[in-house]
């Protein structure tokens, strides 16, 4: 057995020992740090795991949500074109009331494509609703209901379901007849809830005969309170609109998606001798109105889970700044025992690290289970960028890299001396 010849004494004091520290010792060296103190281990994850947890939920629950405002929104509003006098209306009549809408506006516009209904309408402000014939309003002889003066084919724009009778039509608005339909809210204040005795209502001293209730409308809330009554049938008897009378305006239930084209072709349409006294407004573009959300969304939460990232940086950063004073004694053996100072930064960085990166894993979790609650209790589809889940725990892991760097570095700067006489 040949023997290798040994290094001198010289030279081995001069190479020294040779430091080496595997990733498996790394690895458990920081384990051991982290579970030593596990209660204020988990505190510390607090942080992370909120401010995590909240940047998947947000994103999750808004890409769920995005989906669902389109479609609602896209449903009614996407099919609504509001159409009103513009700035220059004033002198430029359409029809025999004084309205810069022609008398037959609602057949001029239901001739565009796409065009399922429309109507004109203006609340009369001088109007009053007396009593019922044979049934005295309680503590007044008139009420303050609102009176809407309304085109035919203004109920079936507005998409009102009726709760009993029928609405007047084309027919009963050409000849001004005395009819009246009530909104679910002005009947009950007026006692009407049968109209098989052709109930009569009085309207500034005109009687009305009540043809019609409305249980409920999709647009225009207000109409459930309010008297309507034909607008042929209120130019007769009270004149055109008069200053204190709303301005007419139009209301046009379209197919889906042909909302922008009908705007587009409503002035013409309605005046061709001047588009200009008339504006037709559009809904926004649902996407557009999606994406305004989302961003809006974003930028809140986004805002609120950085903070929370914030504060579980510091909340780490505290920590292991802590862990360091308290552990000045062991990090002085390891020195003395050949631990060169990359051993330490690397050994409390990877602790930190691993509080990071766990509570980055719980905090991702968590928004999942959250994304997919709310979503089972609205009924949504659950949404959840797939980028969002795999990137939430390396936020986790960075988060908790720097803030580990600072306490790492001054532990690394302690020497064995000093950690002794500490």
């Amino acid at each position: 057995m040949t023997r290798s010849p040994s290094p001198s004494p010289g030279r081995a004091a001069a190479a020294g020992p040779t430091a080496h520290l595997s990733v498996r010792d790394l690895l458990g060296e920081a384990l051991a740090g982290v579970l030593q103190r596990p209660v204020r281990t988990m505190l510390t994850m607090v942080g992370v795991v909120l401010g995590v947890g909240t940047v998947v939920a947000v994103l999750g629950m808004t890409a769920s949500a995005s989906g669902q405002i389109s479609g609602r929104f896209t449903a009614l509003t996407a099919t609504e074109v509001t159409v009103r006098p513009s700035a220059g209306a004033q002198d430029a009549a359409g029809s025999p009331d004084g309205s810069p809408f022609p008398a037959d506006a609602d057949a001029r516009a239901a001739q565009i494509e796409g065009v399922r209904s429309a109507g004109t309408y203006y609340a009369l402000a001088s109007a009053r609703v007396g009593d019922i014939t044979g049934v005295p309003l309680p503590g007044a002889s008139a009420q303050r209901l609102p009176v809407i003066a309304a085109s035919a084919g203004t109920l079936p724009a507005l998409r009102a379901t009726l709760h009993g009778g029928r609405l007047f039509d084309s027919v009963l608005d050409d000849r001004a007849e005395p009819v009246a339909v009530l909104g679910s809210g002005a009947a009950r204040r007026l006692g009407v809830s049968r109209l098989d005795r052709r109930p009569v209502i009085f309207i500034g001293g005109t009687p009305f005969t009540v043809i019609g209730i409305v249980g409920d409308v999709e647009r225009k809330a207000e109409v459930l309170s309010s008297v309507v009554v034909p607008r042929g049938t209120a130019h007769r008897m009270w004149g055109p609109p008069g200053k204190r009378d709303q301005p007419a305006r139009m209301i046009v239930d379209t197919e889906l998606g042909a909302a922008a084209d009908v705007a587009a072709q409503l002035p013409l349409a309605l005046r061709p001798d001047r588009p200009d006294v008339l504006q037709a407004v559009a809904p926004p573009d649902p996407r557009t109105l999606r994406n305004d959300v989302s961003t809006d969304l974003d930028g809140l939460f986004l805002l609120l889970s950085g903070v929370s990232l914030a504060i579980g940086t510091v909340g780490i950063a505290n920590t292991t700044l802590i862990a360091v004073l308290e552990r000045t004694g062991e990090i002085g053996l390891r020195r003395a025992l050949g631990a060169r100072r990359r051993h330490v930064v690397a050994q409390f960085l990877t602790e930190s690290a691993l509080i990071g990166g766990v509570g980055g894993l719980v905090g991702a979790a968590a928004g999942v289970v959250a994304v997919v609650a709310v979503a089972v209790v609205q009924r949504w589809t659950p949404v959840l960028p797939l980028t969002v889940a795999v990137l939430a725990p390396v936020i986790g892991l960075a988060t908790g890299l720097v803030a580990g760097a600072y306490p790492a570095l001054r532990a690394a700067r302690i020497e064995p001396v000093d950690a002794f006489r500490h």
